[in-house]
């Protein structure tokens, strides 16, 4: 379906309700090192329920490691920098759907790696903090997955 991609997380009840909304949506789950707290963590746990199979979640080290692992066909990179709304976007089967760290978000050289069309922010209210990072990341898959008819569902 999708990939989720999340760049140095830090809040580990943010990443635990990634791991359960991916496992509602059928995406698969990446994690880019170095995260902010341990994945045995009692708030990472309990905010992802019983989803946390660790075996199915793909952690790299850094974020050239995870490009050579997956060799994205095509990556979006998300930010409050961007400025394509994210629901002008006609998403594919296969996306890789790149968040940023909480408190800094994605870096402009890798919010930037990828073609104009593909770094997409979600529209807000001037001079406010950015959303949370778990609902930004459910916004954005329930569009895509909206935009291919919940494929999957039941």
């Amino acid at each position: 379906m999708f990939n989720i991609v999340l760049y140095e997380p830090e809040i580990a009840p943010n990443t635990g309700n990634i791991i359960r909304l991916c496992a509602n949506v059928g995406a698969q789950l990446h994690l880019i090192e170095p995260l902010g707290f341990k994945p045995d963590e009692k708030k990472l746990r309990r905010a992802g329920l019983d989803y946390a199979d660790w075996d199915s979640i793909n952690i790299y080290p850094g974020f050239d490691q995870f490009q050579q692992a997956q060799k994205p066909q095509r990556l979006l990179t998300l930010s409050t920098h961007n400025n394509l709304c994210y629901s002008s976007v006609q998403y594919q089967r296969g996306d890789y759907l790149l968040f940023g760290p909480e408190t800094r978000g994605l870096p402009p050289a890798i919010r930037q790696s990828v073609p104009a069309d593909q770094q997409i922010t979600l529209p807000m209210v001037p001079n406010n903090r950015s959303l949370n990072l778990s609902n930004s990341v459910a916004i954005v898959v329930y569009e895509a997955w909206r935009q291919l008819g919940y494929d999957g569902s039941g």
